[in-house]
């Protein structure tokens, strides 16, 4: 399946109580019948029965939706050794869900770390699944000078690693997503679209069309090709017609931006 141009369900958005005590199939054929594109499996929410990975691979087959596996567990852990158990197990559940992507986030990637990078390569060479690097909520693994270091390094060991760009997560790190969007342009291989609005205390997900970021110059800064991910809460009484509306509203606002 074409992976580009899609709309895809991040299964977070519907919250993280009502995923486990639905389980993450039933949402996928709901993303079905709303009409996604594909499915963003969450390790996190993976409810560790031994024959879950294949049924879910199974479901989301007979759906016909692409899949992209996301890992909670950072690449890099706080000691700056690559977390190499973390690596080859997300790498092996990718493989068993047929999803030709893997997201993770850099976690404690240090100046040290950069000779792991030809461990990463050399796993990474025996695989099917393409790694995509996301900026995450941390100052260490999601600010803009941590990725920029990053995939710098990375670029010197031969590693070609794709981004996953996050709308939403940039002010989580007090940094500007038009900036970042120009900076790592050429990176970027799935977007997470991701409204915001500041709250006392926090900043908070919301659908792009209530953001008080500029989400369309964003997305006009980032390639058109790559898939928009829904990272932003669904809730209703009615999930499915929300469902359903938040892709077509999605696919309504790329076309008017």
């Amino acid at each position: 399946m074409n992976f580009s141009r899609q709309i895809i369900i991040s299964l977070t958005s519907f919250g993280a109580s009502e995923v486990r005590r639905h389980g993450q199939c039933w949402f996928v054929e709901l993303c079905r019948a709303a009409g996604a594109d594909g499915v963003e499996i969450r390790g996190e929410l993976l409810q560790g029965h031994a024959q879950e990975l294949d049924e879910l691979a199974g479901v989301v087959r007979q759906a016909g939706l692409s899949c992209v596996y996301s890992c909670p567990d950072m690449l890099w852990e706080s000691s700056g050794l690559l977390n190499r158990h973390a690596l080859e197990q997300s790498l092996a559940s990718a493989a068993i869900l047929n999803a030709p992507v893997l997201k993770m986030s850099i976690g404690h990637f240090a100046r040290a770390s950069s000779d792991t990078l030809g461990v990463l390569k050399q796993i990474l060479a025996r695989q099917n699944v393409r790694m995509l690097v996301e900026n995450d909520q941390t100052a260490g693994a999601g600010a803009l000078d941590a990725l920029q270091r990053f995939f710098g390094a990375a670029d010197a060991y031969g590693l070609d690693l794709g981004m996953t760009f996050d709308m939403g997560n940039w002010h989580w790190v007090g940094e500007c997503p038009m900036q970042a969007a120009e900076v790592f342009s050429n990176r970027v291989r799935y977007i997470h679209c991701k409204g915001v609005q500041r709250q006392p205390l926090r900043w908070a997900a919301v659908p792009l069309a209530e953001s008080s970021a500029p989400w369309r110059a964003i997305l006009r800064a980032l390639p058109g090709d790559p898939p928009r991910a829904i990272e932003y809460p669904l809730i209703g009484d009615d999930l499915l017609t929300v469902t359903r509306a938040a892709i077509d509203d999605l696919r309504n606002l790329e076309k008017s931006s």
